[in-house]
């Protein structure tokens, strides 16, 4: 058979396939096809995420507004935004997508699929998510997980994810955060530092001494150590020679003998065994720090990021103590 004979057979066969599956697309389908393309603000994004033609996305939203008698989308050549009409409607469908994920889950037996977007900070991910998964996998097999690695500020929205995982008191008012744990903070040096610099004793007795600094992702600005002195949180700031801005980078540092550093113990428990790093001023501790899931306030849960969630909580608690995990 002649090559370009064959390319139109592939080319029509091909066109057979999308146009199934525009007919097969039903009301509940379109709805979901219009909301992932307001999300992610494009048309071929969308089309990626639920892994259809970029066609029959285009289409799906086309049918759409001849259905409903209104312009939903903005588009140009480089952006794709809601009109109000859009926004309003968006709006309702996400209400109405959730309130059917609720239905079909109540059944007895019945259990969360589908794809799950979580963003989860990097030593949280590899300590905690990652060697727990084949458990969570196990109880729910057709949840499917897309986990990216980070500490920045993420659009769930505009991203495509579900939710995430984040260190330190939530900031977002646009978030609802669900706390799954809170985690004991040490601070520490490496023997090298000691040798060199001596054993600190007292918050405020450190002259003479450095910190590894560590820029807030947020503000770009050096973190103070802290202490709790007396009852009382007091903050130090001493000379940093050496500032970075990855939890990663921060430890090796502190290994190096670079200056003190503070982070939280379950990640310093290696280091701490086999001596490369010691635990300092034991009598002054840090106030514990918060971990916490984060999801879009104009959301319901659905029951993919609710089942995750609740399985964090009972890994934290697990590894962490029961009394540190959150509710």
């Amino acid at each position: 058979m002649p090559l370009f004979t064959m390319r139109i057979i592939i080319h029509y066969l091909a066109s057979l396939s999308e146009i199934s599956e525009q007919r097969k697309m039903d009301r509940f389908d379109a709805m979901r096809v219009f909301s992932r393309v307001v999300e992610r603000r494009s048309f071929t994004l969308a089309a990626e995420d639920t892994g259809l033609p970029r066609s029959t996305v285009t289409d799906a939203v086309k049918q759409l507004e001849a259905r409903l008698g209104v312009r939903l989308l903005q588009r140009t050549t480089r952006h794709v935004s809601p009109t109000l009409d859009g926004e309003a409607y968006y709006q309702r469908c996400l209400r109405i997508l959730s309130d059917i994920e609720d239905a079909e889950g109540a059944f007895a037996g019945a259990k969360p699929k589908g794809l799950l977007r979580v963003d989860v900070h990097g030593t949280l991910a590899r300590h905690f998510v990652l060697p727990n998964l084949p458990s969570f996998l196990q109880t729910y097999p057709e949840i499917e997980l897309y986990i990216t690695e980070g500490d920045r500020f993420v659009d769930l929205i505009r991203e495509g994810i579900d939710c995430v995982l984040r260190v330190g008191t939530p900031q977002d008012s646009d978030m609802i955060a669900r706390r799954v744990a809170m985690l004991e903070e040490v601070t520490l040096a490496a023997p090298a530092y000691i040798e060199r610099f001596g054993m600190p004793k007292h918050p405020d007795a450190l002259d003479g001494h450095r910190m590894i600094g560590f820029r807030s992702s947020a503000t770009g600005t050096l973190l103070p150590l802290e202490f709790i002195v007396d009852g009382a949180v007091r903050n130090v700031m001493l000379p940093a020679t050496v500032s970075v801005n990855a939890a990663e980078s921060y430890f090796s540092a502190a290994k190096l003998g670079l200056g003190l550093i503070q982070v939280p113990r379950y990640h310093a428990e290696y280091a701490l065994k086999s001596g490369e790093l010691v635990w300092v001023m034991k009598d002054f501790p840090l106030t514990r720090t918060p971990v916490s899931m984060l999801y879009p306030r104009n959301r319901q849960l659905s029951p993919r990021v609710r089942v995750f969630i609740d399985w964090l909580v009972k890994v934290f608690g697990q590894q962490t103590g029961a009394e540190n995990s959150g509710g």
